[in-house]
């Protein structure tokens, strides 16, 4: 009992109108309890005192009570003040008795304070049962999970026992061996194939079967299903192994990385309870941990149910599920029922990973701290305060708190305010399964508001499977060094461990941390969804887990000596960050000035305000125009530094291993990749195999070389750096002895790919670091003050190690490319905002000195400022400076003084102040460009009406803004005057130039222009233009300025600045720079001590506090200077290009390449309507100047990157993706060396992430010497003016090869233009050569082409890898010689039709089957000669059912088949198309899809518009005209007319169809459409399934080949609205017809005149082989007289070869028929078989819906009528009767207690079968059984279809009044019996239970006395028999009751079960219950003894039984006491009256 009382509370908040009317509350374990209503008080007092009744069950740990105050309202609900949540720990661990809590702080949901308090007294009684010591032990239940016998918990003592010992099935030890077998969950899975980051449509399927054990008495479960937020549930049933088999679909359409995070949870509830708590337990798991299951599927396991709220319950029952992912274009697997299932273990097929026990655990989040919060509120109230004079605080505007979810549970730390670096120090502990399903735990901080919704601040997940490992994957890879540290960690290595994490920081990374008011339009990225672009601080974690515990609070505080061990895990250190840009190139559009920011965390962000300012950014230059299509940044040889320092932990022990690893797997993907490139060239084997052990040896060699750093003496080293180390060097050492394994066994290369690539991947992902707490270094590219993109480097990249060479990144102090890219691209990347070369160096200021040996060039630091100056009257000064200072930053904000600059600490001046112009800043607008047009507009106004007069400012520029006359513009120098100036007559202006508008004040210049003079225009301009062109690139000596002016020239104060003076400027300025160098070091590493701004002297100070505000203005410019240039000539050959996208409607491409190599691009040609353009162009860049070392380039070259674009006539070019190539650098070498040889090589287009086709390309870069061109390679051949070629040597090597085409003819045309495809012809086209057929001229009546053999000589190149597509394209002939294209198809690998002209080949045989088609004989009969043979009694249990189930395997449902020795069908899993000897039937012809229109979305499949049926053959020819041409590989194929078809179609049955109805279930019917004919069976459509057995067989008659597609769909019926298509499959009838595999009609085994199998084709067996011997041109074949032999192309066979040990049954034909047909078997071709065709819809294209099971037969009809259709229609179930007597119950539990105080029960027996719950029966009731015995005599009657081949009862009925169909469904037979008490005024009582399955029925006892609960379980449970075979059995069964968990015996029965067939029951009646006819056997009315009556209805009995009985000897005292009373009140009212005449007369 636990006593809760409530005394008082204080401080309660006022409402806004008057007091609270506060109640409180009491929540525990789901029941509530509540005090009354104090009337207006604040300081309430109640005292009252509120019990709750424990059950039995004793408190445990984890207890606690909710306590909530609420304001208590008349009407409406309650409003909430506040709660508390009160722990019982102190109560559970039994050391008080009572718990005084007084003054306990009530919060609001946030967790804030309210500020009031309640005071509590809690008391505990534990009750009696409860051993205390028992409760620390493990808990109880846990034994089942363990796994040593799931009965066991039947028994009675069993359970206590277990309790005691431990559990007995978990190991002490958390290292658990693990199966060896099982590899481990993280390094060993498959990778599955990578799925693009683009929504894409999935289906999940959810299967739920039966569950098992579920507690509680008398349930009703149901299961429901949550999945991406929709939820399903199952029907509702009854019993504690409930049986479901339900399935249930959700189709989704979202990003496969949201997916994976989604969580399934399955719920299990008991239906019959109102309450809320009726949840029966739940399983959770992941859908990416089932997507990463073996076929993306877990089938027929069991899922462990608990109570996620309520660890200590353990297992509350099992669910058996089969979940199924399906995505695009994936094969779901199918379902295989286990023959053993029936007596499936549990625990063997429970879902837990690598055979792991399932335990509680809690994971401990501790969360410490976080630092560098963003700014998330805007600073308004704190500009307030400052405007008051207070102080504002403007960093801390953020009010942070961590969110945890995991598993789908929420937790969060407490709020911060106004603090930007918050410390929480909270523990947060979640109690989960371990090993989890679920893999994340995602941390979101959150911004908390008032008023509004929280606002994420960033998100990060930590990943359980990268920090735990289960174990058992690496056997005996102990390390065998004795350090301390491996001797720990050595075991951790077998053993696995769980998850830990920390103490480290984890970042947060998101929007751009500015804040604006605005909403932000990347806020998404804050959820984690998309890569963040900037960081957003960092939270300092650790994760612990402990098995088996259970915390006290969900968030609690952390303990202060937690917090100083985390103290050193903080210790920081200096970083130095370098970054030298070396170029900046590929800018799309020019515009404001560039600069680039690095960043690294909060250092050197430029908007954030406290850290140091640094040298983080660029200075501003304005892009120049490369010459062709590109901007570039002009920094010549001067190349722009940023320098960053920053503080962080020391990580490198981790970084190192990192790189080290990353290194290794590098060096092997790099051998990978060339022996990969080695066997697609087709090397010999010999060369492949040392290939491959050159591999195998480096990887051996690496791995012993390169040791991972040793953990001794590194301060911050974690739990989880020893378990991942040990586990890093485990794996190595397995990746190496696999590797020598290799190389002993030296096996097959290719095979050994597969391994190889499994190695690497384990490699990189052992690599991948969690604990990983340095940011990422972001780099920001920023056009004038906007962000505009980004790139994020990780830092383990360009860390510098001292540790070893290979532990520094990869690109540490290197030059790397970096392709920027725009935060949230919608096109993923299709543009490129700008391609960066940058070097890059991070190391600790520690080893600044070893930067010394990375740098390249010079670097130079300088002081700049800039002089300003505006021009008032004529006269240029200071004066006319609006808001700008005279000596300023870049900008013009910031007043600088040349006086007043310092160098920063440990530098000094060299030189003094000089003028020195940026150059970066000055380009002129023609810079680049060879033709350039100067423009300017004319402008002049007029009052309305008036006359035109010249403007105030007569000549301006586009924008309205002042600029130069026409006469005041000059010619550069080293540039030439085109012409004059004229009018731009080319825009929307009237004949003269002049466009005219409307200028309204205050602006000044319309705000639209139109081409017509109207009356009320007052202003009009035009534009002058005027073009020159560039004549030389010298410039002259006057250009270089003398340096005392150096000014530049505005005409406004902005951007724009001009070197030359002129008319219209108002503002000027000048650069100034000095020169600082370092004090003390030489060295480039020197550059690192520039930290902080310049200094600004002391006296200044004072009164200039903002004078560094802005960050960036007074840092220095750093740069990097190289001394020499060096000059390469560039040459890129762009050969070809093939599958690119068709981008334009005619289904072409017009494609052409942008070719861009750093600062130069150049186009190639426009190649014309192709998707596979050959180029075969040379782009020669003459002069590139670079800078740095030759030597450095030759080893990391920039990339040649190649934009491709569709060139449009009209709008502008599309892009089609883009590609990178590096080139192949060659250096002049002293030693004349053989140069190596260029090849050219595919490498792949991408476009938004997807492949969009491949270009055949190379490049080289050449260092010229001197200026000298006489190395350079000759000048490839030109074509035309300026085009050259592909020189010889790299262009592809050519042969003449013949290319055979058939064409047979082109099918299903769809109509181009509204107008139908009438007289088509093909055109073939293959590398540069065409050939076209003859025109179809009337394509409605005969498809196929007139002639059908074509030849195209073409040169091909020799390797395969080079060859260009085949391109098909269709056009028609329409009316005025206009021939579009209506269909296009491309073939690109062409090694499938290569063939050796000189072998022989079967095309023959194709032509002769064509031409006895044609000749079709008229005269066939066929001819069945025996006749008719009676059926016999066996033959009717054989159908054509039991055929197809002996064919699959479920001999249970085919009863005598087999042993009659009839024959099988083929049954295949797939279409018959799929299979793999049938060649996909296409060895006639192939189909090729006929494709147009352009691919809009990537998504979208382009629309197929027809099919072409042909076929190619390839082969070389010789180069010697003189010898003669091979024979033709294809005859020509006589014309075949239209042939008419008799189509005959079984559909068998349905799998798994897509439901369409709301309940999750679907009505199926089939439609089948062929040609313009459909048959719709949609009267016999199958309720309520998705599993339907239709056994249909529909016949049509069509003409081949116009109608050839048969196409047969799924539909849902649906009464009131249009009937659903569930899915279609489509079969082509012309391949099947044509094929020489005889895919009309399959051939049986056997050859029977008779019976089931009875023959049904149109020809004889004798008469098929003959036409098989003309078709392959064989002599026709010889049968004996007897048909004992027969002689076939040269092989003689025999009858009793192939019967020899077969049965001879009385259906089979004669011997020579029989013969002829096995021998015909052996030919190939096609058996009697079912296909199974999966289902496509045309909405979800890709998934499958379902599939159905079917085959088709087709017969021309010239040939004569075919045999009898086969009868598939389905099996009816039979009617059984269960007869159940009940005759006796004894040692019934006696729930009641009499008025006369005995214990007794009114006794009934209630009983029904499982899904037939309507029909429940009960007997009468015995009344007052005293001693537990009933005796009833009783009669229950079930009735129930049953199905004996498949074992199941099948039930119809409907699911709701308002259904239109009886659903049908199949349930096991069993039988469940209940005892209950009868009570007349309230609800019965329940007292036991007994399930019993009819099939495996549990022997009863033949006593009461033997029979107990062990019958139930153990060894009698095993030996069980079926009541269907047994008939009859008699005897008495247990009942069970379950009681606090435990099931306990509740009665027992003693029933007759009797299963009876419709036919017996007619001839053995029997009544229900004592009803008439009371015979089989007569029952008698029950002996019951005279106490058992009702009391209420038989007064008389009443008074015998129970008043006589009982009070007898108190009536007879009574009697006797009131015969006394009366004797003596007589005797006392006589007395006196005797007395006085006694007195009066004595004697009388």
């Amino acid at each position: 009992m636990l006593r809760v009382i409530v005394e008082s509370a204080s401080g309660i908040p006022k409402k806004k109108i008057g007091n609270p009317d506060p109640i409180t509350t009491v929540l525990f374990r789901g029941e509530k309890k509540k005090t009354k209503a104090i009337n207006n008080e604040l300081n309430p007092v109640w005292n009252e005192v509120l019990e709750f009744d424990l059950k039995g069950s004793p408190l445990d740990a984890s207890s606690y009570i909710d306590v909530i105050v609420k304001d208590y309202e008349t009407l409406g609900k309650h409003k909430f003040i506040g709660s508390a949540k009160i722990s019982l720990r102190e109560l559970a661990s039994g050391q008080v008795r009572s718990l005084p809590s007084k003054n306990v702080p009530l919060v609001t949901e946030k967790q804030q304070s309210v500020g009031a308090t309640i005071n509590l007294v809690i008391g505990y009684e534990s009750p009696a049962n409860a051993n205390l010591s028992d409760q620390t032990n493990v808990d109880v239940s846990s034994n089942m999970e363990a796994g040593d016998n799931e009965d066991e918990d039947e028994g009675e003592e069993g359970m206590e026992i277990a309790g005691q010992v431990g559990s007995s099935g978990i190991p002490p030890s958390t290292n658990q061996p693990g199966k060896p077998s099982q590899k481990s969950h993280r390094f060993s899975r498959k990778r599955h194939k990578i799925l693009a980051n683009k929504p894409q449509d999935f289906q999940i399927r959810i299967r739920v079967i039966e569950g098992r054990q579920l507690p509680g008495n008398n349930i009703k479960p149901v299961v429901k299903v949550n999945v991406c937020g929709q939820t399903h549930r199952t029907r509702i049933r009854r019993g504690n192994n409930p049986f479901f088999d339900e399935m249930f679909f959700y189709n989704v359409n979202m990003l496969p990385s949201e997916l994976f995070d989604e969580s399934i949870s399955l719920r299990v509830y008991d239906s019959f309870s109102l309450r809320a708590d009726s949840l029966l337990g739940e399983f959770k798991l992941d859908v990416g941990y089932i997507y990463n299951e073996p076929g993306h599927s877990i089938m027929r396991k069991w899922l462990l149910l608990s109570d996620l709220d309520e660890s200590s319950t353990g297992a509350r029952g099992y669910l058996k599920v089969s979940i199924i992912i399906v995505g695009t274009g994936d094969e779901p697997p199918s379902e295989k029922r286990e023959s053993n299932e029936e007596q499936d273990d549990i625990e063997s097929n429970l879902l837990v990973p690598a055979g792991v026990t399932m335990r509680w655990a809690t994971l401990s989040l501790k969360v410490y701290r976080a630092e560098d919060m963003p700014q998330m509120d805007d600073a308004f109230v704190q500009t307030v305060k400052q405007v008051f004079g207070g102080d504002g605080d403007k960093k801390n505007l953020v009010d942070p708190y961590l969110e945890v979810s995991f598993a789908g549970k929420k937790l969060c730390t407490k709020i911060i305010e106004k603090n930007a670096n918050p410390e929480w120090n909270q523990v947060i502990s979640m109690q989960v399964k371990f090993p989890s399903m679920c893999e994340r735990i995602k941390l979101t901080m959150y911004d908390w508001d008032r008023l509004s919704k929280d606002d994420a601040i960033g998100t990060t997940f930590l990943n359980l499977s990268k920090m735990s490992y289960s174990g058992g994957e690496i056997e005996d890879a102990r390390t065998d060094t004795s350090n301390t540290i491996s001797e720990l960690s050595s075991s951790a290595s077998e053993g696995g461990f769980l998850p830990a994490f920390g103490p480290c920081y984890v970042n947060l990374y998101g929007s751009p941390r500015e804040f604006t008011g605005l909403p932000d339009p990347y806020e998404e990225l804050n959820f984690g969804n998309g890569e963040g672009v900037a960081y957003r601080g960092r939270v300092l974690i650790e994760l612990s887990t402990q098995l088996d515990g259970k915390a006290d609070k969900n968030v609690d505080d952390i303990c202060s000596d937690d917090i100083l061990v985390a103290q050193k895990y903080q210790r920081r250190r200096k970083y130095s960050l370098c970054a030298v840009f070396h170029s900046a190139c590929m800018l799309q559009e020019p515009g404001e000035p560039i600069q680039f920011e690095v960043s690294m965390g909060n250092y050197g962000n430029k908007l954030d305000s406290t850290c140091k300012p640094l040298a983080s950014t660029t200075q501003y230059s304005f892009a120049v125009f490369d010459g062709n299509h590109y901007y570039y940044l002009p920094w010549a040889e001067t190349k722009p530094v940023v320098i960053l320092t920053s503080y962080w932990e020391d990580i490198s022990h981790r970084l190192d291993s990192v790189n080290v690893l990353l290194f290794i797997a590098d060096r092997l993907e790099s051998h990978l990749t060339s022996l990969k490139k080695e066997i697609q060239a087709k090397v010999s084997e010999a060369h492949l195999t040392e290939a491959l052990l050159r591999l195998i040896n480096h990887l051996i060699e690496d791995v012993n070389n390169f040791q991972l750093p040793t953990l001794e003496g590194q301060p911050n080293i974690t739990a989880l750096d020893l378990q991942i180390k040990s586990l890093r060097e485990a794996a190595l050492a397995g990746v190496r002895e696999a590797a020598c394994q290799m190389r002993e066994e030296a096996l097959d290369v290719k095979s050994a790919v597969g391994d190889i690539e499994e190695w690497l991947d384990r490699i990189k992902l052992l690599a991948d670091e969690a604990q990983n707490s340095m940011p990422d270094v972001i780099i920001w590219m920023l056009r004038g003050e906007k962000r505009v993109a980004y790139a994020r480097v990780p830092v383990n990249q360009i860390l510098y190690s001292n540790y070893s060479e290979q532990a520094c990144g990869e690109h540490c102090g290197k030059t790397q490319t970096v392709f920027m890219q725009y935060p949230m691209d919608k096109n993923k990347g299709v543009k490129i905002p700008v391609q960066l070369r940058i070097n890059m160096w991070l190391g600790l200021s520690a080893h600044e000195k070893k930067f010394n040996s990375f740098s390249e060039g010079n670097f130079s630091v300088y002081a700049e400022m800039y002089e300003n100056q505006a021009q008032v009257f004529g006269k240029w000064g200071t004066t006319g400076l609006v808001g700008r200072h005279k000596f300023s930053d870049v900008t013009g904000k910031v007043k600088l003084k040349q006086e007043r600059f310092l160098p920063p600490r440990g530098w000094e001046w060299e030189g003094d102040w000089f003028v020195d112009p940026e150059r970066c800043l000055l380009t002129e607008a023609d810079a680049g460009h060879t033709e350039f047009t100067d423009e300017v507009f004319h402008n002049e106004t007029r009052f309305p009406g008036g006359e035109w007069k010249p403007a105030a400012e007569p000549y301006t520029d586009v924008n309205g803004e002042k600029a130069q006359s026409p006469g005041e513009f000059e010619c550069p120098p080293g540039w030439s005057w085109e012409d004059d100036w004229s009018f731009d007559s080319d825009r929307a202006v009237d004949e003269r130039g002049w466009e005219y508008g409307v200028t309204i004040p205050p602006d000044d210049k319309p705000k639209s222009w139109v081409a017509a003079e109207k009356m009320y225009h007052n202003h009009r301009r035009r534009r002058l233009r005027r073009k020159r062109r560039k004549i030389s690139d010298k410039v002259t000596a006057a250009e270089k300025r003398e340096p005392g002016e150096g000014w530049e020239y505005s005409s406004l104060i902005g951007w724009k600045f001009h070197r030359k003076e002129r008319s219209s400027d108002t503002f000027r300025r000048r650069h100034w720079r000095r020169k600082m160098v370092p004090s003390d070091r030489i060295g480039a590493s020197a550059i690192f001590k520039l930290e902080g701004g310049l200094g600004v002297d002391v006296e200044e100070k004072a009164g200039k506090t903002d004078a560094a505000k802005p960050f960036g203005a007074n840092t220095p410019t750093v740069s990097c200077h190289f001394s020499r240039s060096y000059h390469y000539h560039l040459r890129v050959y762009v050969y070809q290009g093939r599958n690119l996208c068709a981008m334009d409607k005619d289904s072409f491409s017009d494609p052409y390449a942008h070719v861009s190599f750093l600062h130069v691009s150049k186009t190639t040609e426009v190649i014309r309507t192709t998707l596979n353009p050959t180029w075969d162009q040379t782009l020669i860049f003459d002069d590139i100047e670079l800078f740095g070392d030759p030597q450095t380039i030759a080893r990391n070259p920039p990339d040649v990157v190649f934009e491709l674009y569709d060139s449009d006539q009209v709008g502008k070019d599309e892009p089609m993706g883009h590609c990178m190539c590096p080139p192949v650098v060659k250096l002049p070498s002293k030693s004349p060396c053989v140069p190596a040889s260029l090849k050219l090589q595919w490498f792949p287009v991408t476009k938004k992430g997807c492949s969009a086709g491949e270009v055949l390309v190379a490049a080289e870069l050449i260092l010229k010497e001197k200026g000298d061109d006489r190395d350079l390679p000759l000048v490839p051949p030109r074509r035309g003016e300026t085009l050259y070629m592909v020189p010889q040597g790299i262009r592809p090597v050519v042969q003449l090869t013949a290319i055979e085409v058939l064409t047979w003819g082109l099918r299903n045309m769809k109509t181009f233009q509204l107008a139908t495809v009438s007289s088509p012809s093909l055109i073939v086209e293959c590398g540069g050569e065409m050939v076209q057929t003859a025109v179809i001229r009337n394509f409605k009546k005969h498809p196929n082409f007139p002639g059908s053999v074509l030849l195209l000589k073409v040169l091909l190149p020799k390797e395969e890898m080079y060859a260009p597509p085949i391109v098909l394209k269709v056009i028609d002939h329409r009316p005025f010689g206009r021939k579009p294209v209506v269909g296009q198809c491309t073939i690109d690998c062409l090694e499938e039709f290569r063939c050796n002209p000189y072998n022989p080949n079967s095309d023959a045989c194709m032509s002769a089957r064509v031409t006895m088609i044609t000749a079709a004989q008229g005269d066939t009969i066929i001819d069945i000669e025996e006749g008719f043979i009676l059926k016999t009694q066996e033959e009717e249990a054989v159908d054509w059912w039991s055929k197809f189930y002996a064919s699959i395997g479920e001999h249970e449902k085919c009863g005598p088949y087999l042993k009659l020795g009839y024959d099988k069908l083929q049954v295949y899993n797939t279409e018959l198309e799929e299979v793999q000897e049938f060649q996909g039937l296409t060895d006639f012809c192939s189909t090729f899809k006929l494709y147009r229109g352009k691919t809009e979305d990537e998504e979208e499949d382009p629309s197929v518009v027809g099919e072409f049926k042909g076929s190619f053959r390839i082969y070389a020819l010789s180069d010697d005209p003189g010898e003669p041409a091979p024979p033709l590989q294809f005859r020509e194929r006589p014309e075949l007319g239209p042939q008419e078809c008799l189509v005959r179609i079984y559909v068998v049955r349905g799998i798994d169809l897509q439901p369409k109805d709301t309940n999750g279930l679907c009505d199926p019917y089939i439609k089948i459409t062929l040609g313009r004919k459909t048959l719709d069976d949609r009267d016999n459509y199958r309720p309520n399934t998705l599993n339907p057995e239709f056994g249909r067989m529909f016949e049509l008659s069509c003409f081949l080949p116009l109608e050839k597609d048969l196409k047969i769909a799924v539909f849902d019926f649906d009464l009131l609205s249009r009937d659903e298509k569930v899915g279609e499959t489509i079969i082509d009838l012309e391949n099947r017809f044509l094929s020489c595999f005889r895919a009309c009609c399959g051939l049986p085994q056997t050859y029977c005149v008779s019976g089931v199998n009875q023959w049904r084709d149109q020809f004889r067996p004798s008469q098929i082989l003959q036409n098989v011997a003309k078709e392959k041109g064989f002599p026709p074949p010889h049968i004996d007289e007897n048909g004992s032999s027969l002689s076939f192309a040269g092989k003689l066979y025999h009858l009793q070869d192939f019967e020899a040990n077969t049965l001879i049954h009385q259906h089979l034909g004669p011997a020579r028929e029989r013969l002829a047909l096995h021998v015909l078997r052996n030919q190939g071709m096609v058996p009697e078989h079912v296909e199974t065709r999966t289902l496509h819809s045309s909405h979800q294209p890709n998934l499958p819906q379902g599939r159905i099971q079917m085959w088709v037969d087709i017969f021309p009809k010239s040939q004569g009528l075919p045999g009898p259709p086969c009868v598939i229609t389905p099996r009816k179930a039979k009617k059984y009767f269960l007869r159940a007597i009940v005759w006796n119950t004894t040692e019934v539990t006696l729930d009641e207690t009499s008025i006369t105080g005995e214990n007794m029960s009114d006794i009934y027996v209630k009983g029904w079968m499982p899904g037939m719950e309507e029909d429940k029966q009960k007997t009468d009731v015995h009344y007052r059984s005293l001693d537990g015995d009933g005796n009833f005599n009783w009669r229950f009657i079930f009735g129930f279809e049953y199905l004996p081949a498949e074992q199941l009862c099948v039930a119809s009925r409907k699911e709701h009044f308002w259904n239109l169909d009886k659903t049908e469904q199949r349930f096991p037979p069993k039988l469940i019996l209940q005892i209950w008490d009868n009570d007349k005024f309230s609800l019965d009582d329940y007292l036991g239970s007994v399930e019993l399955d009819l099939l495996k029925l549990i022997p009863p006892a033949k006593t009461p006395e033997k029979c107990n609960l062990k019958m139930l379980s153990g060894k009698m449970a095993s030996v069980t028999s079926s009541l269907f075979s047994q008939k009859s059995v008699r005897g008495w069964w247990p009942c069970t009751i379950e009681k606090d968990g435990k099931h306990v015996l509740g009665g027992k029965v003693e029933m007759t079960l009797e299963i009876v067939e419709e036919k017996e029951m007619e001839e053995r009646p029997a009544g229900k219950g004592r009803d008439e006819p009371n015979m089989n056997p007569k029952l008698e009315p029950p002996n019951r003894p005279d106490t058992s009556f009702f009391w209420f209805t038989n007064p008389c009995k009443t008074m015998k039984f129970i008043v006589w009985r009982r009070f007898k000897w108190v009536f007879l005292g009574l009697i006797l006491l009131l015969l006394v009373v009366l004797f003596l009140g007589i005797l006392f009212y006589s007395l006196p009256n005797y007395i006085s005449m006694k007195i009066v007369k004595p004697f009388s």
